[in-house]
């Protein structure tokens, strides 16, 4: 696999982490550089671990994984987007260091990479040197993360009930897709 070929993958695999750090930047409206770091951290984290999970238990579990990634990725994004909409319609005000508390950015990294796990699967069939690939696959969700969550605030800030209100349903149409997509119904 050429660098450019593992470019685009990276940067297909990146999309889901990008549009829930604009989610993200939506909810907190005034954000800090801390925030940009700490979404790319997560999801640019866990975007290089997952294929090299993938990757050195590919051949075990292929079956297994290639056949539920689809029903944990909407399970954990249609959880957290429905938390978004509940909060947005309740008023209930999230505090800025809750948005991005630990428990909720794993639940985030983990959705959003699963379809990386599967990547990795697919890597450990083709000729790829895996190290190299998976921190290239982290650096550019880790850019593409902290340039949403910069994105999302801009807009949040202004709007930021209807904000909170598209990205909770922004949350829960992803993980539709990667359900549906995954039921190979589109």
């Amino acid at each position: 696999m050429g660098l450019w070929e593992l470019f685009i993958l990276a940067l297909g695999l990146s999309m889901d982490a990008f549009a829930v750090s604009i989610c993200k930047g939506l909810g907190l409206g005034k954000i800090a550089p801390r925030h940009m770091c700490l979404a790319g951290a997560w999801f640019g984290g866990f975007q290089a671990l997952m294929p090299l999970i993938g990757f050195y238990l590919g051949r075990f579990f292929a079956d297994i994984v290639t056949a539920y990634d689809h029903w944990v990725a909407f399970v954990l994004l249609a959880f957290i987007g429905g938390k978004m909409i509940w909060e947005a319609l309740t008023g209930g005000e999230e505090d800025v260091d809750a948005a991005m508390d630990a428990k909720t950015m794993f639940l985030l990294a983990v959705a959003t990479s699963i379809d990386a796990l599967a990547v990795g699967v697919t890597f450990a069939f083709l000729d790829v040197d895996i190290l190299p690939a998976v921190l290239f696959i982290g650096a550019v969700t880790f850019v593409c993360s902290a340039i949403g969550v910069k994105v999302g605030s801009v807009f949040g800030a202004r709007y930021k009930q209807k904000a909170e209100l598209a990205g909770g349903g922004v949350l829960v149409l992803i993980g539709l897709k990667i359900l549906l997509e995954g039921l190979g119904l589109i």
